[in-house]
């Protein structure tokens, strides 16, 4: 028998990255004894192993539980999110299959930026928040510091916050007491029409597409004929159950349960997250509103090094695209690389994560292009084009206006930082928007800054400026008219496209300058001299030569008449003109990476 929704409490953990969501997760699961002491090891639910080597959280992971407090026993439901700001769809989409949250904080860091911004996305989703501090057995905690600063911060009360150790178990039990007690039961209707959101989806060799739903009304059975209210498709249950935490099946999924079916379906297209599931002979009044979909903001090439492995390449990429509905990508050519694909990510390290997916699950030697951010260009004729990359951009005499994308970014640092950060953010093309004391000690600093100055290495200088603590959250507010331009590279006259990049104005010649420099040191000499210019339009705006390797032709010539040294010299004078004109630059992939580089060393 499915459990009544009364005894359902669905719920799930969200915190700035490295604050313990994963180790927690596992303490909730030993303690209720979903997994014995002998099985449970470290990121119990971090299934992929990138996850575990890199100890963070990159899908969301849900996990049924069952929890007995005075006399009743109760189905928990929680799914633990990723906490990096480049996974916040994730988050997103798991607050809508929840009425709490446990907003997890470490006793010792305090609040960060991420924190406040998914304690944020929680409160707009109208979720139960349940303020806990962790770590709390640490030497240097600072239990009643962090809690002013949570009061300050996203308005807890004091008297709510919980306090536990993931690591330790200590205050497990009174946090799972606390999110039955706390956190309201499902408001579902298991008497109404069949009424199912699907938040999330994963793609199996054997059974197919793996949906995830969240019961809202009704019920679902096996063998059932079932309807995607948005796609209109319609399928038969092959299979259907919960996670607990593996694939466990039931034979019925009633309303405020969590749970996952399978019917045969063959393309992870097929599956609209955010789609809702009803019953095509009794089906509900009104869907779901769903989701936004995820945007790509970076884009960025990838070719194979041997032109024959792109069909490889192609079946690589598309496995990856099964299990990551975020990722896109899309076949390009490049004068220089040969045949590719452009693809697109949500951030730096979800590009970080899919190249090394790619290195492990194929055995292929890729070149990846620069990464850039999506523009807009409105043409003279009124249209509007949207550019993924360099070789989209029309001709210069044709652009009326070019538009790049606009975040609004909230740093979290120590007060003594505030200077050097915010001339940091204002060599990016930064503008002000305010400041806010958090404490004493700490203070969040919001700029508006366009994308492109944010991407290549921005948390990594404000890790360097504030000695690691401060952090970093941010989100799109839309397209700005901006004077971009394209820069392109030429290497011994030709230019290669892969290192063409679209920048400010304003900053084109010193990162022309940069790129150049970069690439001489990255380029090996040749028999002829290199030449290496940066241009814009027809216009050279910086020059760098690579001298050519010098052989002494005279070096077996001793003493006697110099006009047989005149000869040697004229002859290979000759020959270097003459490889200089048809002499090909070996450019290695370090030096398609130079065009990163885009802050002061």
């Amino acid at each position: 028998m499915p459990t009544p929704p009364s005894n359902i409490r669905n719920f799930c953990i969200i915190a700035h990255i490295d604050h313990g969501k994963s180790t927690l997760a596992d303490q909730f699961l030993l303690k209720t004894g979903t997994i014995s002491e002998r099985d449970i090891r470290a990121q119990t639910l971090d299934s992929m192993d990138l996850e575990r080597e890199r100890g963070i959280t990159i899908r969301m992971h849900p996990v049924t539980i069952y929890h007995t407090l005075n006399g009743q026993t109760y189905e928990l439901n929680l799914i633990d999110t990723p906490g990096h700001v480049d996974f916040n769809y994730e988050v997103s989409r798991s607050l809508a299959a929840c009425e709490g949250a446990v907003l997890l904080v470490d006793a010792f860091q305090g609040v960060q930026a991420q924190t406040v911004a998914n304690a944020f996305l929680a409160m707009e989703a109208g979720l139960k928040l349940l303020p806990t501090l962790n770590k709390i057995d640490l030497p240097h905690a600072r239990p009643e510091f962090v809690i002013a600063e949570m009061e300050q911060a996203v308005f807890t009360n004091p008297d709510e916050v919980m306090k536990v150790s993931a690591k330790a178990g200590l205050g497990i039990e009174e946090l799972l007491a606390a999110v039955v007690e706390r956190v309201p039961p499902p408001a579902g209707d298991p008497d109404a029409p069949l009424k199912a959101l699907i938040y999330n989806s994963h793609f199996d060799v054997y059974k197919g597409v793996v949906v995830y739903i969240r019961m809202i009304d009704g019920h679902l059975k096996m063998g059932q004929r079932i309807k995607f209210m948005r796609g209109g498709r319609e399928y038969v249950l092959t299979d259907m159950g919960q996670f607990r935490p593996g694939m466990t099946k039931c034979d019925e999924l009633s309303a405020g349960q969590v749970g996952y079916f399978t019917a045969n379906i063959r393309t992870i297209e097929s599956v609209g997250i955010g789609d809702t599931v009803t019953d095509p002979f009794r089906p509900t009044a009104e869907p779901m509103t769903g989701y936004k979909e995820p945007k790509p903001m970076v884009f960025s090439g990838l070719y194979p090094v041997n032109n024959s492995e792109f069909e490889d390449l192609r079946e690589a990429l598309g496995k990856l695209k099964l299990n990551d509905s975020s990722f896109t990508f899309t076949p390009e050519v490049s004068d220089g690389l040969g045949f590719g694909f452009r693809c697109g990510f949500l951030g730096m390290l979800h590009r970080e994560i899919i190249q090394q997916r790619l290195e492990r699950d194929s055995d292929l030697n890729l070149v990846q292009t620069a990464p850039n951010v999506t523009f807009e260009v409105t043409k003279n004729d009124g249209s509007t084009v949207v550019i993924h990359g360099p070789q989209d951009v029309p001709d210069g005499g044709s652009i009326k206006e070019f538009r790049e994308p606009i975040v609004r970014i909230s740093f979290l640092i120590p007060a003594g930082n505030i200077g050097a950060l915010m001339g940091m953010c204002t060599e990016r093309r930064g503008t002000f928007v305010r400041l806010e004391h958090l404490s004493q000690l700490r203070v969040i600093l919001v700029f508006e800054m366009p994308l492109a100055e944010v991407i290549y290495d921005l948390y990594d200088k404000l890790k360097s400026v504030t000695h690691g603590y401060g952090t970093m959250d941010y989100d799109l507010l839309g397209f700005r008219e901006a004077d971009l331009v394209k820069m392109d590279i030429l290497v011994h006259g030709n230019k290669v496209d892969a290192l063409s990049i679209i920048l400010h104005r304003s900053t084109a010649d010193r990162r022309g300058r940069k790129v150049l420099s970069k690439l001489r040191e990255e380029i090996d000499r040749h028999l002829f001299e290199v030449t290496l210019q940066a241009a814009i339009g027809g216009k050279i705006i910086a020059r760098e030569n690579i001298a050519a390797l010098k052989k002494n032709v005279t070096a077996k010539c001793y003493g006697g008449d110099i006009s047989r040294k005149k000869k040697l010299w004229s002859k290979q004078a000759e020959g270097k003109k003459r490889m200089k004109q048809i002499g090909q630059v070996e450019v290695p992939q370090e030096a398609f990476m130079a065009v990163l580089e885009s802050g002061d060393d």
